[in-house]
């Protein structure tokens, strides 16, 4: 996302609804809910790649049903959110028990840029601290189409969550028009008290449950006058309490919607401004 580049801004999460008690519980991610995580991005990814290889259409609103209206949309501006889900090869819903996965797509055109120009500015670049969720970035490792980056990440509703993150960033090209990248958080550890002496790393898999995986898969089409980008962003954190689900839903969708939307117009700004300078 701009600033995250393949970061999207789905720090949302379950736990958001506990916040009616004064303390957050710790949470453990179970090896059922790992096994169910695992089986819902091999269901996305077993889709990205029948797309991917389609030749005609790229982009994953090409493949809805109102596929030229929301082409339009994005090119007369709109910022187009929406959540998704994934069925698995039989056709069901894949369980994934004691946790939530959040599933959502964004797309946005952004104008004056070109695609080798864009591509060039993500590859050199960690996303740069500063702006919204990232607190301190850098490149950890770099390769001919692949890179590592550590991201400080905070999330600022109701309370706030810190964590260091760690993301392996795929590079691919599709002709000279279009491109992908893809990025898989590899470490994601919630701080205890950042930014002072005590600071430390609750245990990964086993802290509050705000933010346990975070995969991002984006795609660049070349178009006249710039480049439309679409962020599909899949996380898993622990599920809302029974008792406050009800109450919870809507405003993790809304919070999610939101962020993702913000997300897509600081890319947009971000890039547009470099095309303009």
């Amino acid at each position: 996302m701009a600033e995250r580049s393949w970061i999207p801004a789905l720090l949302v999460t379950a736990a958001l609804a506990m916040q009616t008690t004064p303390v957050v519980h710790a949470a453990r991610l179970e090896l059922a809910s790992l096994a169910g995580w695992t089986a819902y991005v091999h269901a996305i990814e077993r889709r990205l790649t029948r797309e991917l290889a389609d030749g005609r259409r790229f982009l994953g609103i090409d493949f809805d049903s109102d596929a030229a209206s929301e082409r339009a949309a994005v090119l007369g501006g709109q910022v187009l959110v929406r959540r998704l889900d994934v069925s698995g090869a039989d056709g069901r819903s894949i369980d994934v028990p004691l946790a939530r996965v959040h599933h959502w797509r964004g797309v946005v055109f952004v104008p004056g840029v070109t695609l080798d120009d864009l591509l060039a500015e993500l590859r050199r670049n960690a996303p740069p601290a500063g702006q919204d969720d990232v607190l301190a970035s850098r490149v950890l490792e770099r390769g001919p189409d692949r890179m590592k980056v550590y991201l400080r990440l905070q999330r600022r509703k109701i309370v706030t969550v810190v964590y260091d993150t760690e993301h392996l960033v795929t590079f691919r090209t599709y002709g000279p028009a279009r491109a992908s990248t893809d990025s898989v958080a590899t470490k994601i550890a919630e701080l205890d008290k950042p930014g002072t002496p005590e600071e430390r790393e609750r245990p990964q898999g086993d802290d509050r449950g705000f933010l346990w995986k975070l995969n991002a898969y984006w795609r660049y089409e070349q178009v006249a006058g710039g480049v439309i980008a679409e962020c599909e962003s899949i996380s898993l954190s622990r599920d809302a309490p029974a008792l406050v689900r009800y109450v919870a839903e809507p405003l993790i969708e809304s919070t999610a919607r939101e962020s993702m939307d913000r997300t897509l117009t600081s890319f947009r700004a971000r890039f547009a401004a470099k095309a303009r300078s």
